[in-house]
């Protein structure tokens, strides 16, 4: 008997003519995240993929945990296979399921045969196996409705495979599969969680954070290291870019109206993100603004930011409630990195009494005391690269 994860791909199955590239680009990056693991044979079958490792000695506890943060995975089990013969199956079942079995008060069995050439049907399988099981742990009763344990007995091409409860996996589609897109994260709760909410839709993050010091420290930098590293064991590598952005926030201090500092702040965000985007082959932007949450996300403002774009800014937070953010950041364990005290450039010259309500015009006003164009191209040329990769 040998140990297998099956794998679930959910989504993928609706991909029609394209579903093979899909399921390839989830498998690439199942072997890549496996890696520090082990080597790890990938075989497809249907809507399953078996992942076999290739070495006895693998730690499948730890393959298990890697498995369920890979996007693209509706769900998964550690699962025995065994030979297509039923006294092997029943065997096997009994001794793989065992310290399920023996704290389980009730139980149900679930069968499917694909290979339509072994003797039994699976109605038969069900039976078979839970008239053994019953046998074997007289403590047991049989409920097919709300069961304690479901055993799963898979008939395939070749092996039987013999699993307990599927695993929820991460979800979504394989990252890489939607294209790249640039992240611009701060070190707050909103923007790591936008940037997890994108790459469950299929986007290589990279990201792009702009630090000011001497009114931004060190450790605020080292916070965005920690708050990548934790999407990246959902997302995959991610390349970030630390943007200085001391003189173009001291700039707009000394040349721009203070109720409007954030917008333009901003907007010259937005046209220095758009460079490194661009230059790194990404066709979109990523924020973690909200509407309403603060006075730079009402709808005029969200416009006149939007009003510098050349591609498209996803703004997946848009609809939600702080609550709702925080849930997802404690999920993904970014919400006790997000909340330590070390301030982001965003905070830097807050106006006391920003507008809520700014118009293009006296935006673009403003902004002519300004060298917009040379200033967003400074920055991104001299944006400094770093790797954060997780594993």
């Amino acid at each position: 008997m040998k140990e297998i994860i099956l794998i679930k791909n959910g989504e993928l199955a609706l991909k029609g003519l394209n579903r093979r590239t899909f399921e390839d680009m989830l498998i690439k990056n199942m072997r890549r995240r496996l890696e520090p693991v082990g080597k790890f044979r990938f075989t497809v079958a249907q809507s399953t993929i078996v992942a076999e490792p290739e070495d006895e000695q693998t730690d499948l506890d730890e393959a298990v945990e890697r498995i369920g943060k890979v996007f693209g995975i509706a769900g998964f089990s550690r699962a025995a296979a065994v030979e297509k013969d039923m006294d092997v199956i029943l065997r096997s079942a009994e001794e793989y399921l065992a310290p399920q079995l023996l704290t389980a008060r009730s139980f149900k069995v679930e069968a499917k045969r694909s290979d339509k050439k072994f003797p039994l049907n699976s109605p038969q399988i069900c039976a078979k196996a839970g008239e053994y099981l019953l046998e074997k742990f007289p403590h047991l009763t049989v409920d097919v409705h709300s069961p304690d344990l479901v055993v799963n007995i898979e008939v395939r091409d070749a092996y039987a495979y013999i699993h307990g409860k599927q695993i929820k996996g991460a979800g979504g589609m394989p990252t890489g599969s939607a294209g790249r897109a640039a992240l611009l994260i701060s070190g707050g709760i909103d923007s790591p969680v936008a940037g997890y909410m994108m790459a469950k839709r299929g986007l290589e993050l990279i990201a792009v954070h702009f630090a000011s010091p001497p009114y931004t420290s060190e450790r605020a930098e080292q916070k965005v290291h920690s708050l990548l590293k934790q999407v990246s064991k959902y997302s995959g590598r991610i390349g970030l870019w630390v943007v200085p952005f001391t003189e173009t926030q001291e700039l707009i201090k000394d040349n721009c109206p203070e109720e409007i500092f954030t917008v333009i702040m901003r907007r010259m965000m937005m046209r220095t993100a758009q460079i490194i985007a661009k230059r790194e082959n990404a066709g979109a932007l990523i924020t973690g603004e909200s509407v309403g949450q603060v006075a730079s996300q009402t709808m005029p403002a969200i416009a006149c930011t939007d009003a510098v774009c050349e591609m498209p800014v996803f703004r997946p937070l848009i609809g939600m409630d702080k609550d709702e953010v925080i849930a997802i950041s404690r999920k993904i364990d970014t919400f006790d990195i997000s909340i330590l005290p070390y301030e982001d450039c965003c905070t830097v010259f807050t106006p006391k009494h920003p507008r809520t309500r700014p118009t293009l015009e006296y935006v673009e006003e403003c902004e002519k005391a300004l060298e917009t164009d040379r200033l967003s191209r400074e920055c991104a040329e001299n944006a400094r690269f770093v790797a954060i990769n997780a594993y």
